[in-house]
């Protein structure tokens, strides 16, 4: 079965929690505290698997989620770090945020992603110890991973794509000319799923086609099986549009060529303008009184798109054709690579009574829902970023709260994981 668009929700591990113990050993008095902070949780981590050719894998099971944290131990043993889990999809899955649509990744450079990030370890209360509190009897607890919900869409890389009605010979051309095998017979959508087949025209020249299974009027609206396999065409440099000369089956070839190109066009003004060549195929069935060629011919060239004669049954012209493809992607830009439009949006501050305060001496904890969203948008090694951290914090009025509880200066602000002096 090919499954070539699937939603599925992955989520980071947890944090562990920070640990609250205290050093116990003969002779030795107030050891003090010793507790261990928690493990990170563990990552979902996206990687490319050139063995992979369809996300089937993701029919069946639609949530992921990483390993959590270790929690905190004493004798300043931290936890273990959760194990990452690692999704592994075909070359060329896009990955999109299911709420917007938007590309978060293109899957197909090879690297590795990191799509859900796991959330931070707490804090043990060794953290806490100051000269003035000695006995910290507070830790801090992990904070949630990343979780998200995305849409995989698998957008094969094919440096050519065949184009046609059904049973015009799309994968005959392609078994011919490569090692590809796809399934062959005469009757309309015999090609269910696309297939991929490289092509060798000389020594160091090759490149990848693919045969999209038929299409028909209507397509771009979701009617017949073009639909749901057009995406497979959008990274393709090159086209090659195959055409029955024939009238085998009472069609009008140029017909068919205009209403192909229709149809692209409604799916994709950019994908109606990629290069096209015409391949006139079945030429050694044509009738001997037919002008379907001459009138495909005058037809195709005034539209700006050569044309050359095959006949795929036979092997007629089908290795000129292969040469002139390949003399044709020399002069055309590499496969596309979908650039990122998702931006994370930052958390915006809630309501300030989320956030709750708790005064130890001289340090005061802050925690709450609202902040551990925001603390995992923050870079702390940005300045912008940590601008924003601090706008953020003031627009919600915590600031004021602080000072109306009496906070002062040089005093200890604590932020899970982060800890602040206080100024005015």
């Amino acid at each position: 079965m090919f499954v070539d668009k699937v939603r599925i929700t992955v989520s980071g591990g947890r944090g562990g929690d920070g640990a609250v113990a205290f050093h116990r050993e003969k002779y030795v008095a107030a050891g003090g505290p010793d507790g261990g902070d928690g493990g990170h949780g563990g990552s979902v981590i996206v990687r490319v698997n050139d063995n992979l050719s369809t996300l089937l894998d993701f029919r069946y099971k639609r949530k992921y989620a990483a390993q959590a944290g270790a929690n905190g131990a004493g004798r300043n043993c931290s936890g273990k770090r959760g194990e990452p889990l690692v999704i592994q999809v075909p070359r060329g899955t896009v990955i999109r945020d299911a709420a917007s649509g938007q590309v978060i990744v293109d899957m197909s450079t090879g690297e590795d992603f990191v799509l859900a990030k796991g959330g931070r370890g707490g804090w043990g209360n060794a953290h806490f110890a100051t000269p003035t509190r000695q006995v910290p009897r507070f830790a801090r607890s992990g904070l949630k991973g990343e979780e998200r919900e995305v849409i995989l869409e698998l957008k094969l890389l094919a440096d050519v794509g065949l184009v046609g009605f059904p049973n015009v010979g799309k994968s005959t051309l392609l078994s011919v000319t490569s090692n590809a095998r796809p399934k062959i017979a005469n009757y309309h959508f015999t090609t269910l799923f696309p297939n991929l087949g490289v092509i060798y025209v000389d020594e160091g020249v090759s490149f990848v086609m693919a045969d999209i299974p038929g299409i028909i009027e209507g397509a771009a609206g979701g009617a017949g099986l073009g639909h749901d396999f057009l995406r497979h065409i959008d990274r393709c440099r090159l086209l090659v549009h195959v055409v029955d000369v024939s009238g085998s089956e009472d069609r009008d070839p140029v017909a068919d060529f205009d209403a192909i190109c229709a149809e692209l066009k409604e799916y994709s003004v950019d994908l109606s303008n990629r290069p096209m060549i015409v391949a006139a195929n079945k030429c050694d069935l044509l009738p001997p009184d037919s002008e379907n060629l001459q009138r495909l011919r005058a037809h195709v060239e005034a539209a700006g798109c050569p044309m050359y004669e095959i006949s795929a049954g036979t092997t007629q012209g089908t290795r000129q054709l292969m040469r002139v493809v390949a003399e044709r992607l020399r002069t055309l830009p590499p496969v596309t690579i979908y650039e990122p439009e998702y931006v994370k949006p930052l958390q915006t501050a809630g309501d300030p009574k989320e956030l709750e305060i708790e005064h130890l001496g001289q340090t005061w904890l802050i925690s709450g829902a609202w902040l551990e969203r925001l603390i995992m948008d923050i870079n702390f090694d940005d300045y912008e970023s940590r601008n924003y951290f601090d706008q953020q914090l003031r627009r919600c009025g915590l600031f004021e709260r602080l000072e109306a509880l009496g906070i002062a200066d040089g005093d200890t602000v604590s932020i899970y994981d982060f800890e602040f002096e206080y100024q005015r």
